[in-house]
């Protein structure tokens, strides 16, 4: 059933497809009453460019389950239908915070996991006690195959909206970022430290690596990355977003990365688990 809702994004993924995965961008966020809530697909349209909508940002729009996609958080959304609202001040977390806190967090990833078993949850926010490396491995390819682009229009294409040329010409302009980026983290589970590595397809962490290499250049652009994923945001109260992958049920990625500002007494506790 359609209906009208509104919606915080937190989350705009980068394009990814392969011949192994099915999954291409998808736009993530939560509801007022703290309902997390997928759409997918997404034209790029909507997700490359600054004059659309943006993380940290409110929108309306019509929405409805999507037939084909059993997550039950996934809806497909009324292109038509969307109207931007307030953006979040990037400067100001306590309004964030407010509307964070109605999300259940998750202190580890079996913790998570055990959601989706036992409930079908397939978006949720794990908060990991440690990170312990980030991992830069190069991709496949350098570059958007025709057989990459052509996956793209398939998964991503609205029909009547917009026009093929229209929507391959984006695609196109769309750099495709030559590595893949997980990060290694630990969490409690039990009393026991447990290690886990999950792949980053957040869009600020690729938009982050295009805007360093294209300051610090193909040989310099890796120590500022590092810097900004291994150091600054493991400082602040660092977030995952998790969502599964639709043909694969059991695969999780890192969406979005959420890093508050640490709460008072915070930095002492996490030091207290080590």
């Amino acid at each position: 059933m359609r209906r009208k809702t509104r919606i915080l994004i937190l989350c705009k993924t980068y394009p990814s497809p392969s011949a192994k995965y099915a999954e291409t961008s998808c736009v993530a966020g939560m509801d007022e009453d703290g309902n997390l809530i997928r759409l997918y697909p997404v034209p790029f349209r909507l997700v490359t460019g600054d004059q659309q909508f943006s993380k940290w940002q409110w929108i309306e729009a019509h929405i409805e389950r999507s037939p084909g996609d059993r997550r039950p958080e996934s809806h497909r959304i009324g292109v038509d239908t969307i109207s931007l609202g307030k953006a979040l001040s990037a400067g100001d977390w306590r309004e964030r915070r407010v509307l964070l806190d109605k999300l259940p967090v998750y202190n580890s990833f079996d913790a998570l996991e055990k959601a989706r078993v036992d409930s079908n949850i397939t978006l949720g926010l794990v908060k990991p006690a440690r990170i312990t490396e980030l991992l830069i491995r190069k991709a496949a390819s350098e570059a958007w195959t025709s057989q990459e682009i052509d996956k793209l229009e398939q998964m991503q294409r609205q029909p009547s909206l917009f026009d093929d040329q229209q929507e391959r010409m984006s695609i196109k302009r769309l750099e495709k970022v030559p590595f893949d980026f997980h990060y290694v983290y630990e969490c409690v589970v039990e009393g026991e430290i447990k290690s886990y590595t999950h792949k980053i397809v957040d869009w600020e962490a690729s938009q982050l690596y295009r805007n360093v290499r294209r300051q610090h250049g193909v040989n310099g652009w890796e120590a500022p990355f590092r810097d900004k994923l291994e150091i600054e945001l493991p400082g602040k109260d660092l977030h995952f977003l998790m969502g599964t992958i639709h043909r694969f049920p059991g695969q999780w990625l890192i969406i979005s990365l959420i890093y508050p500002p640490k709460r008072q007494n915070e930095a002492v506790q996490q030091m207290s688990l080590f």
